[in-house]
């Protein structure tokens, strides 16, 4: 007897991974779930990993994402943001549905398609990972060349620029090199525990004007 997907249950925080996954079994995984579902999906050379992630874990993304979409419009900067989708790519193996991700130095090369195909287009420019629960694997990051991964566990901001086709740790982010953000954004997402999320994206914009206005 052959184990459905649909009877496997993952509880908040956990993870299953399942080994010797091919590639069509991978796209069929994707098909059978649609879009609609609560869990994220990983796959890199033939291992699956399927997520379901805490409250905790969601409210630390939408914050964190929200602060970044605070700083590319103060700082004037085309963007766009296109969550959890799935990106993926055949012939590198890969697949990923990060957090959170962005589009920025190649906005306009996507700017307005309703798919995203690697193989023509680039991938984000910017993966967002919440590790609360999990610690993400760079090894389909990798595969997909993501320049900047971010990852936060709970406390600390590591940021992550691809460099010669892996990833190295960084105090600085490319895509923002003149703001402290492995310092301030960890601040910040606990300030919104406190003082609020509306209170939080006013005081963090003001941050980014005076640091703007000090270059």
């Amino acid at each position: 007897m052959l184990l459905e997907l649909s009877q496997i249950i993952v509880p908040p925080g956990q993870q299953v991974l399942l080994n010797n996954v091919s590639w069509q079994m991978y796209e069929n995984i994707l098909d059978d779930l649609g879009e609609c579902r609560g869990a994220k999906i990983n796959y890199s050379q033939g291992m699956l990993e399927i997520m379901t992630p805490l409250p905790e874990h969601e409210d630390d993304k939408v914050i964190i994402g929200d602060l970044v979409k605070a700083l590319l419009e103060e700082l004037d900067i085309e963007f766009r943001s296109l969550g959890s989708t799935t990106f993926k790519s055949k012939g590198m193996a890969a697949g990923i549905e990060a957090d959170d991700c962005f589009y920025i130095q190649n906005e306009a090369l996507i700017r307005g398609k309703k798919r995203i195909d690697l193989t023509v287009d680039p991938p984000p420019d910017l993966a967002i990972e919440i590790d609360i629960t999990s610690r993400t694997r760079f090894n389909n990051y990798e595969a997909l060349r993501v320049p900047e991964l971010w990852r936060y566990d709970g406390q600390s901001l590591e940021i992550n620029v691809l460099e010669y086709d892996i990833y190295l740790k960084s105090n600085l982010s490319r895509l923002f090199p003149q703001f402290p953000l492995n310092d301030v954004i960890p601040q910040y997402v606990e300030q919104s525990k406190t003082a609020g999320r509306n209170a939080t994206m006013k005081a963090f914009r003001n941050w980014v004007r005076e640091q703007i206005d000090n270059i």
